[in-house]
């Protein structure tokens, strides 16, 4: 694949995700965080089915383990909180804090896998929750956590678990098609389980609020995942991360737009967290 398409997927996958922030708010306003995540998921894995069918590539269940935990972590686990998130939470300060994603996937890494952290992800770590910390608390005079931010940090840590759990299941004989289909699927009936029990009503959206959640369906879910699963496969892990440093500075670029700028902590946290994530996934570059 030419390195100019594999630069523009990578770059389009973050756009989308940054985007997702702002759009997920008038979605939420309407639907409620319960059945706006079902919603979502049910209309990306529809939409992979339609892409499996379209390819005429062969889809089993022969790995249903594998797409039910990777769907529930992934998916569902991720999804949920992030829309319980946003109730409360800012778009930018939801971006800033799941900057921090390649980060904490280290970390899981290591617990889990053994995959030890270079000396620069030990070092950018503490950079990148110190930016987040800024973010979260205001840098004012009131240490006050909102529980949005810790939905969307408990989302993070779903995302981070998600990456180290792939590389230990996800099924290597499979097209990447057809386990993202088999991902989606799973993790798309998990979350309409948790909306009808939690009883929320399904909601029609308005056009404004439909069209958000279209975007976020297919854009930022169907899209966004296969562009960067080519980017990955291309650039490798560590190049495609930095990447990612794209996704809070669409989201602030967005509100901006909206007439809601960042404040200056968000501009400090900013800062370190983009500097911290860039820096430790360079220097894995180079070593790599």
């Amino acid at each position: 694949m030419h390195l100019l398409k594999t630069y523009l997927m990578a770059t389009i996958a973050a756009i989308f995700w940054g985007a997702n922030f702002n759009l997920a708010r008038p979605v939420i306003a309407e639907m409620g965080p319960y059945v706006a995540g079902a919603s979502r998921y049910v209309l990306a894995a529809l939409a992979m089915m339609l892409i499996v069918w379209l390819r005429h590539t062969a889809l089993s269940l022969t790995h249903w383990k594998a797409y039910l935990t990777l769907g529930v972590v992934g998916v569902f686990g991720f999804n949920l909180f992030f829309f319980l998130g946003m109730e409360t939470s800012s778009a930018i300060n939801g971006a800033l804090i799941m900057a921090l994603n390649p980060l904490l996937t280290a970390i899981l890494g290591y617990w889990m896998l053994g995959d030890r952290p270079s000396t620069q992800q030990w070092i950018a770590f503490p950079v990148g929750i110190a930016g987040v910390a800024i973010v979260v608390l205001g840098a004012g005079a009131q240490l006050q956590i909102a529980v949005g931010d810790i939905y969307i940090l408990t989302a993070a840590v779903n995302w981070a678990l998600y990456n180290v759990l792939v590389k230990k299941m996800m099924p290597k004989q499979v097209s990447g098609i057809a386990n993202t289909t088999g991902i989606m699927t799973f993790g798309a009936m998990a979350l309409s389980t948790a909306a009808l029990w939690h009883g929320d009503p399904v909601v029609i959206p308005t056009f404004h609020a439909g069209a958000a959640l279209l975007t976020m369906s297919l854009g930022g879910g169907v899209l966004a995942y296969l562009f960067w699963n080519a980017s990955i496969a291309h650039l490798g892990p560590s190049k495609a991360a930095i990447f990612m440093n794209l996704v809070p500075v669409t989201t602030m670029l967005i509100a901006a737009i909206q007439h809601t700028p960042p404040s200056h902590a968000q501009w400090i946290g900013a800062i370190l967290v983009i500097s911290a994530v860039t820096f430790s996934s360079v220097s894995l570059s180079k070593k790599a």
